[in-house]
């Protein structure tokens, strides 16, 4: 079974809340969630949050349209995907995604999900050796085993609240295994971390739900205005 853990948390630095701010009435991780469930290699979905009275309001909301939540400590993200994990043993693959990206792109992750059976990898992603997709289109997929032994062995704070850095910064332990762009474009931000990521994906949303609610990243890339910029 392949499993997808979508973690999410209220309590962001940069823009508090965001991942239930509307995005044409509909929470942003809804749209996300919207999104996923086109997924044809996506077995499972079920979103990681914390215990954290923060995220009562967020548990709440994916409980109400019917999606699986597990809540574990706020940050140890490591500790909330093997929770998942106890609760799914028969998981075969656990894909990692955050819910900070609603322009997610269901046909990338399938392609890093496919790729990552096909080449028998321990972990697999779309960002390393160098970026070549936009950046909020990430997608990793890691074995349960190689998750569990990170869980186990990991006492560096980055490595159990970013998850799987304790597996890829150890290429002589486990195998690597990526997905590139065949046209890079790393230069491009659709990831949601500053209020102006947020008006830029409200405004994709504006121009191209209403016409077509599976809109693919190509028709992103189309846009005249295709990318945020990040503050300086």
């Amino acid at each position: 079974m392949n499993l997808a853990i979508l973690q999410a948390r209220m309590s962001s630095s940069r823009l508090p809340g965001k991942v239930l701010a509307p995005i044409l009435g509909v929470p942003m991780i809804g749209r996300q969630v919207e999104r996923l469930r086109r997924s044809r290699r996506i077995d499972r979905l079920t979103v990681a949050t914390s215990v954290h009275p923060s995220d009562d309001d967020l548990a709440a909301w994916c409980e109400g349209a019917g999606l699986s939540v597990f809540r574990g400590p706020l940050d140890d993200v490591l500790d909330r995907f093997c929770g998942v994990l106890t609760d799914f043993p028969q998981t075969s693959t656990v894909v990692r995604l955050t819910a900070d990206c609603p322009l997610a792109d269901w046909t990338v992750i399938d392609q890093v999900i496919a790729h990552h059976a096909a080449s028998g990898a321990d972990y697999t992603n779309n960002t390393t050796p160098e970026r070549t997709f936009p950046h909020g289109l990430d997608a990793e997929a890691v074995r349960p085993d190689a998750l569990r032994a990170a869980w186990t062995e990991a006492k560096d704070p980055y490595e159990r609240e970013h998850v799987t850095p304790f597996i890829y910064r150890r290429p002589d332990r486990f195998r690597l295994a990526s997905v590139t762009r065949a046209e890079p474009r790393p230069e491009l931000r659709w990831t949601v971390d500053y209020p102006q990521d947020l008006d830029f994906v409200r405004q994709v949303y504006d121009r191209l739900y209403p016409g077509d609610p599976a809109f693919d990243s190509e028709a992103v890339i189309a846009l005249p205005v295709n990318s945020a910029e990040a503050p300086a």
